[in-house]
């Protein structure tokens, strides 16, 4: 498929959601040849990266280059930071957005995204971190998905079981009931203790943690029924 692209500008937004966008045509011959009726409108996020968003970006650049150099020397730091950019670039779907960025100026979502692809990347990888990533999520349920197939304990990051959230009985009736829906959370065995003692609730609360929606994806990892 032969496409243009060309920069518009929202001049007005009407009250029914609708915009009023001003843009050029980069050739109005092949316009009027190709008969152009519509257009794929991309929203690039008007906001620049927080301090604190950049804050976290370099914190777990530096885990994951000392990670995988064995040093804290500034050259590392500066070369895993364009690589893991240039591996989130290509991880992504839209070749459009595919434009590498400066962290001293890039949007706040591409930012969020960003620091949601290095903490998975520290999950999948075994990167361990002074700080639980917790502390640093910007998106804590894509965090918690990534545990949760990795099977890692979402608050320690040692190796996990998934724990049922709500009680579901027996473990022979575990076998039996279809776990589709059903909240988890991976869990060492030292944290699943504690959400007993402490109690459902307040662990939640202690931790700001929210339950998975365990999917079928989830269900293989751990072989748990899905039929009825």
């Amino acid at each position: 498929m032969i496409q243009e692209h060309t920069i518009g500008r929202i001049v007005d937004i009407k009250e029914n959601g609708e915009a009023v966008i001003h843009a050029a045509l980069p050739n109005l011959n092949h316009a009027l040849d190709r008969l152009y009726d519509k257009v794929e409108i991309i929203l690039p996020d008007g906001r620049r990266i927080s301090p604190d968003q950049r804050r976290k970006c370099y914190a777990i650049i530096k885990e994951i280059s000392d990670f995988v150099n064995g040093r804290h020397e500034a050259d590392d730091i500066e070369e895993t930071k364009e690589i893991m950019k240039w591996d989130f670039l290509l991880s992504r779907f839209e070749s459009q957005e595919r434009k590498l960025f400066s962290l001293s100026s890039v949007d706040v979502t591409t930012a969020r995204n960003f620091i949601d692809y290095l903490i998975e990347f520290c999950v999948k990888n075994d990167v361990p971190m002074r700080i639980s990533p917790l502390e640093y999520c910007e998106d804590i349920s894509k965090y918690l998905y990534a545990c949760m197939v990795n099977k890692k304990c979402c608050i320690c990051g040692k190796p996990a079981d998934l724990h049922h959230v709500q009680s579901v009985g027996s473990q022979g009736y575990r076998d039996k009931i279809n776990h589709i829906g059903l909240d988890a959370l991976p869990l060492c065995r030292v944290h699943h203790e504690e959400s007993h003692t402490k109690g459902q609730k307040d662990f939640m609360e202690t931790y700001h943690l929210q339950p998975v929606k365990i999917d079928k994806k989830i269900a293989k990892i751990y072989k748990l029924n899905t039929k009825e």
